[in-house]
């Protein structure tokens, strides 16, 4: 008799049914495991085996056939463990109790039969839910939201034993409270920096919130020293929290990286220009997130921008365009979520000081459009907001900065309008061009201005897109239910970089 047992499979952030079927057969005595298993699926044999010979079961004489289904399907993961615990139990006779079609079993097993999570484990019940299972049981793990899965049954137990009791019907032990109740609670925000601590750059500032209430990607250019990556480290205090199901898609992809992430606040990533192409948008053997994926829902900072690689820059063509990146490799293809923010950060020449009021810049015209060329011209299309930054002058700068929080307020107003607007939680950055020009038209002379200066900039289509989306964002912040003329100019001059040749510089 043939024994089916459900499981959950992973192929990147999607999860599909696996079923373990499990029969004895005549033969000389050992355990085989087909349906495309990867090592990690195979060494199960040894696992399962002596877990259960530490169950008080064993089966060295026989010979089991484990079959994991779908066959065309690469398995990669140790989760299948605790089904195949199970089904060879039911399939010998030593488990007569009947198990539910629609319970789900998660877990790796140790040799002494104790169940442990891996990595994966919230993708996996996410996808349970999302199937139509009912029941999952799984080990017990703290960094689960599963306070945020109310309608799944999560059935926690710590060994196959307890696990075989549950299924019988006998009364498990019950767990401590703290045990029971795995919840993660909102912690919060502990930054040790505000924008009010920021003297000046209230240009820069202001753009960065037009970037945070609508997300949008931002290039700071300036010398050494003029506050780039104070900026950018300073951005995600005015950040909206994240939601519930941005958590949960986010804490997701961290699991299936294996790093851990504060509940509730924007993931902010800060790969070095040494970074491989690999690291930053994601891959290996079985591909993994890679850095844009970890910054998803949050901010991705790339100092010295014009340091990365040319190709792995040019790879953030197609999150930046899309919010999402495909991995491609020989045994299957994965895509991950990568909806982030970009700020880039860059010098204007290889030594820093082009343009500079204090320092003489030592760059060659050739070195300089050498170092430019360095971002691609597509990379440049994909900012929305070009940014150049100078030096502050700290006596004559007086004027007292904004907190972060009061600028967060801002932003999560602007941030409701946008998701009230579309009906969904999407941004101004992220919505399709043509859901925007419904809910937003431009007048006709706001048309004919934005050619104009498209003309006389030479800005592609693309850029002209980002202009609008960016002018729907300052009319946002203004409390504009249309985008008006003053919004369109805004958006036009943050599209407008001051930029210093060799000779110019000289001069000044």
């Amino acid at each position: 008799m043939t024994v089916k047992i459900l499981s959950i499979g992973l192929r990147g952030l999607e999860g599909y049914r696996v079923q373990v079927e499990v029969q004895e057969v005549p033969g000389i005595a050992a355990m085989v495991i087909v349906g495309l298993p990867d090592a990690s699926v195979k060494e199960a044999k040894e696992r399962v085996l002596a877990s259960l010979y530490a169950f008080g079961c064993d089966f060295f004489d026989k010979r089991l056939v484990v079959h994991l289904s779908p066959p065309e399907r690469k398995k990669h993961s140790p989760m299948f463990d605790l089904a195949m615990a199970i089904g060879i139990l039911k399939a010998m006779g030593k488990l007569t109790a009947p198990v539910s079609p629609d319970a789900a079993f998660l877990g790796s097993l140790s040799l002494d039969g104790a169940i442990q999570p891996v990595d994966g484990m919230l993708p996996a019940i996410l996808a349970a839910k999302k199937l139509g299972f009912q029941k999952v049981y799984l080990p017990y793990d703290p960094a689960l939201p599963l306070h945020h899965l109310k309608d799944l049954d999560c059935i926690f137990v710590q060994t196959l034993e307890e696990a075989v009791q549950y299924l019988q019907g006998q009364r498990v032990l019950s767990l401590p409270p703290a045990f029971r109740t795995p919840e993660i609670i909102d912690s919060p925000r502990k930054h040790h920096r505000d924008f009010q601590s920021i003297i000046g750059h209230h240009q820069a500032k202001r753009a960065l919130e037009i970037a945070a209430a609508g997300g949008h990607h931002v290039l700071m250019v300036g010398p050494p020293g003029c506050g780039k990556s104070l900026l950018a480290e300073t951005f995600p205090t005015i950040l909206p929290s994240l939601t519930h199901d941005a958590q949960l898609e986010v804490i997701s992809l961290y699991q299936l990286a294996g790093e851990k992430i504060e509940s509730g606040h924007p993931p902010f990533r800060h790969p070095y220009h040494s970074a491989s192409s690999v690291s930053l948008i994601g891959g290996g053997t079985h591909p993994k997130p890679g850095e844009v994926s970890l910054a998803h829902r949050g901010v991705l900072f790339l100092d010295e921008m014009a340091e990365f690689a040319k190709k792995t820059l040019d790879m953030l063509r197609q999150p930046l365009e899309t919010g999402k990146v495909t991995i491609s490799r020989i045994s299957s293809t994965v895509t991950y979520p990568a909806d982030f923010i970009l700020l880039g950060a860059m010098n204007p020449c290889p030594c820093g000081y082009l343009g500079s009021r204090t320092r003489y810049c030592t760059c060659s015209p050739k070195q300089i459009q050498a170092y430019r060329n360095r971002v691609s011209g597509p990379i440049y299309d994909r900012m929305d907001v070009l940014l150049s930054l100078e030096v502050i002058d700290f006596t004559k700068e007086t004027r007292v900065s904004e907190s972060s929080e009061t600028i967060r307020k801002r932003v999560e107003e602007a941030r409701r309008k946008q998701y009230e607007r579309y009906g969904k939680e999407i941004t101004n950055g992220r919505v399709s061009f043509e859901l925007l020009m419904e809910k937003s038209p431009l007048a006709n002379r706001q048309q004919l201005l934005l050619q104009q200066w498209a003309s006389q900039h030479q800005w592609s289509n693309r850029v002209q897109t980002k202009i609008i989306r960016l002018a729907r964002t300052i009319s946002d912040l203004k409390g504009t239910e249309k985008i008006a003329d003053e919004s369109l100019w805004e958006a036009m001059t943050l599209r407008w970089m001051k930029t210093y040749t060799k000779q110019q510089a000289t001069a000044r």
